[in-house]
């Protein structure tokens, strides 16, 4: 059975036809499965910095990707902190 996928891009509707759906677990196996031709791989820009470098992969809907300003860590500030949450605010804190 073939379903068919539409989205709405500037210069119209783009339809895909898509065979059976992949779902993995592993960032790695998602990567090699776009770059093998199987699907699109939604990942951050670290995660394939080196394939981006090479020209390896190729990048779509860019324009409808919002920059990535980085992670915010939201913790309570107690007097008595566990020295494991102490350790790792001041390991995160650029």
């Amino acid at each position: 059975m073939v379903r068919s996928a539409a989205a709405w891009i500037p210069m119209g509707v783009l339809s895909v036809a898509v065979n059976r759906p992949l779902i993995v677990d592993d960032v790695e196996t998602l990567v090699r499965a776009a770059n093998d031709g199987i699907g699109l791989a939604f990942v951050s820009d670290e995660r394939v910095a080196a394939q981006l470098a090479s020209g390896e992969p190729i990048r779509v809907l860019e324009d409808w990707c919002q920059p990535f300003p980085g992670f915010f860590l939201y913790y309570p500030s107690r007097r008595q902190q566990p020295a494991a949450l102490s350790a790792l605010v001041n390991t995160l804190r650029v």
